[in-house]
C-alpha cells in the first residue's frame, strides 16, 4: 500500500484506503476512465458511473473497469443507484456490483433508494459502503441500513442538489458518528479546507473536474465552466422531473426551469411518477451526452454547481488533487508547530 501522510488523514481516507480525502463524484456523462484513473491515481478515489462506462463511452462492464486498472492499481469506486426502477435495472445493477467485487473495487456510493442488498454483499467482501443524502430523515434510514459513511449534497451541488448548506448538513449529521463527506461547492483549496473545519471527513467534486484534460467533453463545456459564476448556476425540472443544476445556457433560457403541466401532474401520482421520470431520463441520456461531446449551443444542457466560482482554469486532475492535497499538508502542519 501507498506510505500515506499522516497529516492527511481521516477516518473517510482511512476506510477507503487512500491517501487524499477528496472523491471524484460519478457523473453522468462525464465519468470516463481516464479521469477517473487520474483522480485515484494522484491519491483521491474516482468513482465509475456505470452508465457513463457502458452507454456513453461504449465499454462492456467489467472490461471498462480492466481499462481503468490498466491506468492505476490504486482503489476506485463504483456508484449504485438503487432506486427500483424496473426488474431488468436492479438484476443488471446487482450483476454489476457482482463483477465491481471480483475486479478488486472494495468501495461504493449508494444514491436514490434502500442500500441494505449493497452494504450486505460489500461487507462480505471487506468492503465499505457511503450513501449520498440530502437531509437526516434519509441519513437515519441509510445508517439502519448500515453504511459506513454519508456523502452530504448541499444546495451548492452540481446535478441534483440538496436544499441545506454545508454547514446545515453537517451540523445535522454529526451526531450520527459516521464519517461525512461534503459534496457541493468545493473548487478551490480555500473551499476544501473550509469543508474539513466544519467537520466533513473529506469532500466530493464533480464540477471541478470536468474543467481537466482528462474529462471527455467538448472544450466549450471546460470552458462554460470556467467562464461561469455563481449566479450563472440554476435549478431545472426540466431533466429529471427533480431539480438539478445546469448552466443557465440559451437552451435552458428557451424552455425554462419548470415542468409542465401533465408532467406535474404524472410525478405525483405514486404510479405516474415513475414513468414520468423514466421519460426524462430517457430524454436527459440523449441531450446531455449531445451537449457533453458537441459544446455548448442552443441544444445542449451543461449540468454544473456552484463551485463553478473556484474554477479559474482548465487544469489536470491529478494536478487539483496534489494542489489541494498540499493546501492541507501546510495548514495541518502549521496547527502542528503552534501545540
Amino acid at each position: 500500500m501507498t506510505e500515506t501522510n499522516p497529516a492527511l488523514q481521516t477516518d473517510f481516507t482511512r476506510q477507503a484506503g487512500i491517501e487524499v480525502p477528496m472523491i471524484c463524484g460519478a457523473m453522468y456523462p462525464c465519468s470516463n476512465p481516464e479521469l477517473i484513473a487520474a483522480v485515484s491515481e494522484a491519491g483521491g478515489i474516482g468513482i465509475v458511473q456505470p452508465l457513463s462506462l457502458v452507454y456513453v463511452y461504449g465499454y462492456e462492464f467489467r472490461k471498462g473497469l480492466q481499462r481503468i486498472r490498466e491506468l492505476t492499481a490504486k482503489p476506485i469506486g463504483f456508484n449504485v443507484i438503487v432506486e427500483k426502477t424496473s426488474r431488468i435495472y436492479e438484476e443488471r445493477m446487482r450483476r454489476w456490483v457482482d463483477e465491481a467485487l471480483e475486479e478488486g473495487v472494495r468501495f461504493f456510493v449508494t444514491a436514490l433508494g434502500n442500500p441494505t442488498w449493497v452494504v450486505e454483499k460489500v461487507h462480505q467482501a471487506g468492503g465499505v459502503v457511503y450513501h449520498d443524502v440530502t437531509e437526516r430523515k434519509w441519513a437515519d434510514k441509510a445508517v439502519d441500513c448500515g453504511v459506513d459513511g454519508l456523502i452530504c449534497v448541499n444546495s451548492r451541488a452540481g446535478g441534483h442538489a440538496g436544499r441545506k448548506t454545508p454547514a446545515e448538513l453537517v451540523a445535522e449529521l454529526e451526531d450520527l458518528g459516521l464519517p461525512l463527506v461534503c459534496a457541493g461547492g468545493i473548487g478551490d483549496e480555500t473551499a476544501f479546507l473550509q469543508a474539513l473545519d466544519l467537520g466533513y471527513a473529506g469532500v466530493q467534486m464533480g464540477t471541478r473536474f470536468i474543467a481537466t484534460p482528462e474529462c471527455d467533453v467538448h472544450q466549450n463545456y471546460r470552458e462554460a465552466i470556467v467562464q461561469a459564476g455563481e449566479d450563472d448556476i440554476v435549478l431545472t425540472e426540466r431533466i429529471s422531473g427533480v431539480p438539478v443544476a445546469v448552466i443557465n445556457s440559451p437552451q435552458v433560457q428557451k424552455h425554462g426551469t419548470k415542468a409542465g403541466p401533465v408532467a406535474r401532474l404524472m410525478l405525483k401520482g405514486r404510479k405516474t411518477k415513475h414513468w414520468m421520470r423514466t421519460i426524462y431520463a430517457l430524454r436527459s441520456l440523449y441531450t446531455l451526452k449531445r451537449g457533453m461531446k458537441r459544446g455548448l449551443s442552443y441544444k445542449d444542457v451543461f449540468q454544473a454547481g456552484k463551485s463553478v466560482a473556484g474554477v479559474g482554469q482548465i487544469e489536470p486532475a491529478g494536478d487539483i488533487v496534489r494542489r489541494f492535497a498540499a493546501a492541507l499538508a501546510e495548514v495541518r502542519k502549521g496547527e502542528t508547530a503552534r501545540l
